[in-house]
């Protein structure tokens, strides 16, 4: 929700991105749902006269807004960390080719992986990309910054990376609000081929060109009005950026600070002039010693990484620690809040495939998405996780090594429909292909859960769906099903049958998430327990379900189920023996 101040808004981070997109003028804005950066195009989608809509994948969704710069208009590809990852091709390609109207790749780091399977630091993208990139350290900056590369990236003919952080994503804070820029740059296309068209002898000279046009970058960041020095005592300085410097300024308030809003390409001669004239220097920032690595290329005596974390993230109690203490990682103090287990919702349709697949003998390879939580206590029926739309690839290498007699009849790759069209299919393809026996369970919910309820090509947009079982069809998978995971009985009878089989298989799990709005109303009631019947086998308690909670007493106990949290979905009571549970 918005909430006006006199001078302004209260935004998050990724809202004023939003916002300073679409002062930018912005037309097009495409992006693949991921947290810490969802709500950039969630917020866009709001705003008259911006096209904003969510692509299959990161790769797709720059490709998107990339064809709507060359066509002129101003467009945003918003996505996070390990999403630049699956966007990379497109994204090297893109500083050859350069754009017309302005283009602004928003990417949202995660330090300490609150919501992801690994760190990553965005910023060494910049670099092997050749690419101009800004970093904000509060939402107000979110927006002025995400103006700002819209007008460097039509000056300097180049796309423009934006790197937030999780901090920066999700907190609020006041930030102004302007007006609309309007109009479009020309738009239209136009036949430039020696521009556009990367073969070796067009890209060689995009290559050289792409020099100058760093080169002129490099001059212009000397001059950048957001990078700044301010100073105050000179015996102790900082270079940072980005919400570092905010933990600097808290943590050190009378010390001089050197703060990068661009940090590539970096300003050489700035930074060697502040260095000069403090005693002693140090680099701060969150992950990797990207700054530090090239500050201490240039001569500057430094000090960082030695003293200051580089796993997860740091604040200024970390901050303060780590340079009070000659840099001894700094234990952070136990967290006074309570803290909740994650845990698959009441009522997934997910638990009922993972608590028959956690009863076979089977390596299960897992994927991104809710279902991923399957791999804790109780279920543990998820095997590995490695990166979107791997398991199935993985499930097929598995096989391969392990050869025909031992590798069939013992995997199982699951993957969530939204990761499956992201880029699932084409391992699918290639397990065919390749002549591969797993068994392929698509989990079909109907949404993008994990990120908040995002649609995809295989829900609807009012323009119709995919069909996941005749598009397993289409790519030559011969045995292909459709189960309802609610009905543990028929789903496990399918499972045993197509893990035994000697030919790929898709097995498709459909049941509406649990928290779409039609599945609020329960359809069977909540479910209670039979005191009486109940022997305290356990039983139920292997389904992970939080409306289930054990109650101390009599030698094992007995099972309880929350009336608020049931959903009605019944897979409780078809997994006790004693038939204690009913509606």
């Amino acid at each position: 929700m918005k909430h006006f101040f006199p001078s302004g808004l209260f935004l998050s981070g990724n809202e004023a991105v939003a916002l300073g997109a679409y002062e930018a003028g912005i037309e097009v804005a495409s992006s693949y749902p991921g947290t810490p950066a969802t709500e950039i195009l969630e917020s866009l989608a709001r705003y008259e006269g911006v096209w904003a809509r969510w692509a299959t994948n990161e790769k797709v969704c720059l490709e998107v807004a990339l064809g709507a710069s060359l066509a002129g208009a101003r467009a945003l590809a918003s996505m996070k960390h390990v999403g630049l990852n699956n966007a990379a091709d497109p994204l090297f390609a893109s500083a050859y080719t350069g754009v017309r109207g302005g283009l602004v790749i928003a990417v949202a780091d995660d330090p300490g992986m609150h919501s992801s399977q690994n760190e990553q630091d965005s910023r060494l993208y910049a670099l092997a990309a050749k690419l101009p990139m800004l970093e904000p350290s509060d939402p107000a900056e979110a927006r002025e910054f995400t103006k700002l590369a819209f007008d460097l990236s039509e000056r300097f003919d180049l796309p423009v990376l934006l790197r937030t952080t999780t901090r920066v994503s999700h907190a609020k804070g006041p930030v102004p609000k302007g007006q609309r820029k309007a109009g479009a740059r020309g738009r239209g296309l136009r036949k430039e081929p020696e521009k556009l068209v990367l073969l070796p002898a067009y890209a060689a000279g995009r290559r050289a060109d792409l020099e100058r046009r760093l080169g002129r970058l490099s001059t212009f960041a000397e001059s950048f009005v957001h990078n700044t020095v301010e100073w105050k005592d000179a015996r102790v300085g900082f270079i940072t950026s980005g919400v570092s410097y905010l933990y600097v300024k808290e943590a050190f308030p009378r010390a001089s600070v050197l703060k990068l809003g661009m940090v590539h390409p970096l300003p050489e001669r700035l930074i060697r002039g502040f260095a000069c004239k403090v005693e002693t220097l140090y680099v701060v920032e969150e992950l990797d010693p990207f700054l530090e690595t090239q500050i201490k290329a240039l001569g500057v005596d430094c000090r960082g990484k030695e003293l200051i974390p580089s796993l997860g993230e740091i604040d200024q109690s970390v901050l303060r620690e780590a340079l009070s203490k000659g840099g001894r990682r700094p234990r952070r103090p136990s967290p006074r809040v309570p803290t909740r287990e994650p845990a698959i919702c009441p009522g997934c349709s997910y638990r009922g495939v993972l608590y028959a697949l956690s009863k076979l003998d089977v390596f299960v390879a897992g994927d991104i998405g809710c279902y991923t939580l399957g791999a804790l206590e109780p279920l543990r029926a998820i095997d590995s996780v490695l990166c979107m739309g791997a398991g199935l690839g993985m499930a097929l290498g598995m096989e391969q090594a392990l050869g025909a007699r031992e590798g069939q009849k013992k995997l199982v790759a699951v993957i969530g429909d939204s990761t499956f069209i992201h880029s699932g299919v084409n391992g699918l393809i290639d397990m065919v292909h390749n002549g591969g026996a797993a068994a392929v369970v698509i989990l079909d919910n109907g949404v993008t859960a994990m990120t908040g309820l995002q649609p995809t090509p295989a829900s609807g947009n009012g323009t119709g769906t995919l069909d996941f079982a005749a598009l397993a069809r289409a790519v030559g998978v011969r045995r292909v099903f459709t189960v309802d995971p609610y009905d543990l009985h028929s789903t496990t009878e399918v499972l045993k049958r197509e893990i035994e089989s000697t030919e790929p298989s898709v097995i498709i799990a459909r049941g509406p998430c649990a928290l779409l709005p039609e599945m609020r109303e329960r359809e069977n009631g909540a479910f209670s327990v039979a005191e009486a019947n109940c022997d305290g086998c356990r039983s139920c308690a292997e389904l992970g379900c939080p409306a289930i909670v054990w109650k101390k007493g009599r030698k094992k106990g007995r099972a309880e189920i929350s009336d608020s949290l049931c959903t009605g979905c019944g897979l409780c009571a078809q997994v006790c023996a004693r038939e204690a549970i009913a509606p």
